[in-house]
């Protein structure tokens, strides 16, 4: 199976949240964790985003309605 890593800046472009909100989320479970890259690197699942992005989506729509 192929997998995309993102880096943070593909992260933050991509959710709008700034650093220290992605971690805060992470922290508390809310937002997809990173993968260890190997020593001090991180990325993460581009497709663990994308969903989260889609989660967020529609709770934003259900809220809308």
């Amino acid at each position: 199976m192929k997998h995309n890593i993102l880096r943070l800046p593909s992260v933050k472009a991509r959710t709008g949240l700034s650093r220290s909100t992605i971690y805060l989320r992470i922290s508390g479970s809310s937002f997809p964790a990173p993968i260890s890259l190997g020593g001090r690197a991180v990325g993460w699942i581009e497709s663990e985003i994308e969903e989260w992005l889609q989660r967020q989506i529609e709770a934003s729509r259900r809220t809308e309605a």
